[in-house]
């Protein structure tokens, strides 16, 4: 198993899917990370030679920001603007969405499940 950026790839997966399982590296950037390795995208993980493998891991190392490095640069910015105090900073942290959706109706995903509200209790006579 190759372990690539702290990251254990699949073996039986074809290199670019693989790369993929790198926080960070989509498939765009995982075909440009094949190109400049000189791999087709056929190959195998477990077809790699270690020479290889080093050479994508060291590529990565040099050319892109991944794993830990991006989460703690993504959570940075996040908190930069709620210590600002700016509307994009209040929505993350109410809990809101950020980037303009409706909150009538969905937004579950943000809000969390639906709180029911209780309603007024009818008058027995």
């Amino acid at each position: 198993m190759a372990r690539i950026a702290g990251v254990n790839i699949p073996t039986n997966k074809r290199v670019l899917i693989a790369l993929t399982y790198i926080h960070g590296i989509g498939r765009t950037k995982a075909q440009e990370i094949c190109g400049k390795v000189g791999l087709t995208s056929e190959r195998r993980v477990n077809t790699l030679s270690d020479d290889e493998v080093l050479r994508i891991r060291e590529l990565i190392d040099r050319e892109y920001q991944v794993e830990g490095d991006l989460r703690r640069m993504i959570s940075m910015n996040i908190k930069r603007l709620m210590d600002l105090g700016c509307y994009r900073g209040l929505r993350h942290r109410k809990g809101l969405p950020v980037r303009g959706q409706r909150t009538h109706t969905n937004a579950r995903t943000r809000k969390g499940p639906a709180v029911a509200i209780a309603g007024k209790k009818k008058v027995t006579k």
